[in-house]
């Protein structure tokens, strides 16, 4: 850890103050939560990746679901379209623009709070971000940002299907669901078929891509990135929980990128984690999920991002790592995001607080789900994890 990142002390009860208490999603009589429409989000993604899907999940659409591939399939043709379009009309100048300050990386296993700090950090007008019409539509996103925010609030649900975080075209978003929209490996292809194997093993820390697919995973991020650029004209706050497990790789291509890490007791992160997977599944599989062997993924999934960032620690340099906890940020979220500010060396905290203050008060009454371990996830959980645990203090 550097010498300017946070220290992680003993844990501390969770933080029950109105300033960011999350309420569960509705509950039906049965138990289950019920579910908000929204369209799938593979209907983004281009012809050529499309069929790539396709074709490595064997064409295992349930019949259920046909009408939806017969949608995707329909919407992949345009998108190839006007992805061709953009490129004939902004091509050059996206090329051409450069980013000349490196972005700040929001990272930390899903669950662990990472979209509440992106959600603070942008409320500095000084940072840009990619929002959920350069993430869900990355194709043409430049072509038709206007037209999605003005006429197409209709498409999108009012909450994530997770949780209880708002949904807007102009939200921010997880790059991560550009790039697997993009035609890139993604750990996120993993919901459109989750009875099936995972069709890009390794890409959660991009260790299972050739040499030829790593180089065209940079070109196309950063060429993400500089489409954002074009849009907002900022100094871009990325925020993708896999970017965890990727920080030489981002090191490489922005040698002074910023990195913010937040953590969360693993007790917590891990059922919320399977949470995730099956509201992920539900809302925009194209099979009825039965997940098999869920649990194990998310075991293994939390050790190669705890792993991959032990092991890129070394690499990264005193003002540009930081590392806070969940339950101090819920408890004292502008205390804690002034340390952030001070531990990245950016300036304008004091500018950006009556923003992040009037933020905390328009979120007031925000309550976060409840989960129950069983004993032996408890059991699991301390023998797999257990280091981890112990570093950042949640034994």
């Amino acid at each position: 850890m550097s010498s300017t990142a946070a220290t992680i002390g003993p844990s501390a009860p969770p933080a029950r103050g109105p300033a960011l208490e999350l309420r569960a999603p509705p509950v039906t009589p049965t138990g289950t939560r019920k579910r908000q429409w929204a369209p799938r989000i593979w209907e983004s993604t281009d012809c050529f990746s499309w069929l790539r899907m396709l074709r490595a999940n064997h064409f295992a659409v349930h019949p259920a679901y046909w009408y939806i591939a017969g949608i995707v399939s329909v919407n992949s043709v345009l998108n190839t379209v006007l992805r061709w379009t953009l490129d004939g009309l902004y091509g050059e100048r996206v090329r051409e623009t450069g980013i000349d300050r490196h972005p700040v990386f929001v990272i930390g296993h899903w669950r662990t709070g990472t979209t509440l700090l992106h959600e603070l950090l942008i409320r500095d007008p000084q940072f840009g971000f990619p929002d959920m019409q350069d993430c869900c539509n990355p194709h043409h996103a430049l072509l038709t940002n206007g037209f999605y925010k003005r006429y197409g609030r209709w498409l999108l649900p009012e909450k994530r299907p997770m949780d209880n975080m708002r949904f807007g075209w102009e939200r921010p978003q997880e790059d991560e669901f550009a790039l697997a929209l993009l035609g890139l490996p993604s750990p996120y292809t993993d919901f459109a078929f989750p009875n099936r194997p995972p069709m890009h093993p390794g890409a959660l820390d991009l260790s299972g891509l050739t040499p030829a697919e790593l180089r065209k995973w940079k070109r196309l991020f950063v060429r993400f990135l500089k489409e954002v650029t074009v849009r907002t004209g900022k100094q871009l706050v990325l925020k993708s929980p896999p970017h965890t497990a990727r920080v030489p790789t981002l090191l490489e291509l922005f040698p002074d990128a910023r990195f913010v890490h937040v953590v969360r007791d693993p007790r917590v992160v891990f059922p919320s984690t399977l949470n995730l997977w099956k509201s992920m599944a539900r809302t925009h599989g194209l099979q009825r999920p039965e997940w098999p062997g869920l649990e194990e993924k998310v075991y293994r999934e939390f050790r190669v991002i705890y792993d991959r960032l032990e092991e890129a620690r070394p690499l990264l340099k005193p003002g540009r790592f930081h590392e806070l906890r969940y339950e101090e940020l819920v408890q004292d979220p502008v205390g804690e995001m002034k340390k952030v500010y001070a531990g990245l060396e950016l300036d304008g905290f004091e500018a950006a607080r009556p923003r992040l203050e009037d933020y905390l008060r328009q979120t007031a009454g925000y309550e976060t789900n409840k989960y129950e371990l069983t004993a032996a996830q408890r059991d699991t959980i301390t023998q797999r994890w257990g280091d981890v645990m112990r570093r950042y203090g949640y034994e």
